[in-house]
């Protein structure tokens, strides 16, 4: 099961999330240079690493899982945070250019219908990032961050599990190699831990990051049931938004 949203809040606030922030956003970042133009949407909670396009893409969201919980973001400014089945997004077929997925497939109790979903939504020439816990990596055995709850991958399994969802991984990264700990002086030389990983163990990385590409030529299967697509509905500050669908009426 998904860990509740101010769990979450609460550990990027902290000065270990911030480092979190910091590493991971920059190796993002790297990969997606420039969104000018795209649909950018993050599913799970993906608001940490979403800050720096919102000024680029000309669609960003957050779409968080409804076990999960949802939180007012950005703050200040229009809301962008949605609250969502995630095997129901209300998205169109084939609409969204890049898919972040973070703090999410460790997660979630249903991983076919939620790739198949992410398929469907994702544009021909789109690309999904996927951020999960490293079954080899210290931080999955630590508890005390959500990269230590749910569960955790091997690149094996993963490459797996994307490419029986008719997805191609094309990019592998590892990151996340100091100790999960906030201990000022870990935190003070997270650069250095993060290059001697990659140099001395780097198959021991506290995450695997992996941008794919989608099978054009795959197929919903044929006996999954038509979704009818719902608007986004941004969620005010303090409050929790359902997405409503096309066709659905009002109540007065």
């Amino acid at each position: 099961m998904h860990l509740d949203v101010v769990d979450l809040k609460e550990f990027y606030a902290s000065p270990l999330g911030h480092v979190v922030r910091r590493l991971l956003g920059s190796r993002l970042r790297a990969r997606w240079p420039n969104l000018g133009g795209m649909e950018l949407y993050g599913l799970g909670y993906a608001t940490p690493f979403l800050g720096p396009f919102k000024d680029e893409a000309s669609t960003l969201a957050a779409l968080m899982p409804a076990e999960q919980g949802v939180i007012s973001w950005p703050n200040p400014g229009p809301r962008r945070s949605v609250l969502v089945e995630e095997t129901e997004l209300p998205l169109l077929d084939g609409s969204v250019d890049r898919l972040l997925l973070v703090h999410l497939l460790e997660g979630s109790e249903d991983l076919r219908s939620l790739l198949r979903e992410v398929w469907r939504v994702l544009a021909p020439q789109g690309r999904v990032l996927v951020i999960v816990p490293n079954r080899r990596g210290l931080w999955a055995r630590v508890e005390t961050t959500p990269f230590g709850s749910g569960r955790p991958f091997s690149r094996s399994q993963l490459s797996r599990l994307l490419r029986d969802a008719s997805f191609v991984p094309e990019h592998w990264q590892h990151a996340l190699y100091m100790p999960p700990f906030n201990y000022r002086f870990l935190l003070k030389w997270a650069l250095f831990w993060e290059r001697l990983g990659l140099v001395m163990w780097p198959a021991f990385s506290g995450v695997i990051m992996v941008e794919a590409s989608k099978q054009v030529y795959g197929a919903v299967p044929s006996k999954a049931k038509r979704k009818r697509v719902g608007r986004l509905v941004p969620v005010p500050a303090g409050a929790v938004a359902p997405f409503r669908r096309d066709g659905d009426s009002e109540k007065s």
